[in-house]
């Protein structure tokens, strides 16, 4: 069985929304949504402590993207607003049980559990 799996994602024209989800196997103490677009490196995008709710946003989706969690259904969210064509790409989620600083939540290499991706597409 898979320890995140995620879904959500589908195609929208720009300005449209979407709303990421992820389902964990267990209360991960630190969890995460990355993307990566064909040909680009992987790109932390938002972050989310569990204990507390503290959260940290790449600065591209700063405004537009909120992380949040429902303890209970051990989901992650990732409500996206205001998507834009450079917002393509496949969207991961990760967790670690490892206590992170805030710092270091956007950075994959903190990160052993990961998701299969979801594909995120919007048109201009």
């Amino acid at each position: 069985s898979q320890d995140l799996v995620e879904s959500g994602g589908g195609s929208v024209q720009a300005g449209g929304s979407l709303t990421l989800s992820c389902v964990a196997s267990a209360n991960f103490n630190y969890m995460a949504w990355f993307r990566q677009a064909p040909g680009q490196a992987r790109e932390g995008i938002a972050g989310i402590r569990r204990r507390g709710g503290s959260t940290s946003y790449a600065d591209s989706v700063k405004e537009r993207f909120t992380i949040s969690q429902d303890k209970g259904k051990k989901t992650l969210y990732l409500q996206m607003n205001g998507l834009k064509p450079e917002d393509t790409g496949l969207y991961y989620c990760a967790a670690d049980p490892t206590p992170l600083d805030l710092d270091d939540i956007l950075d994959d290499r903190r990160f052993r559990f990961w998701g299969q991706g979801t594909q995120v597409t919007v048109s201009s």
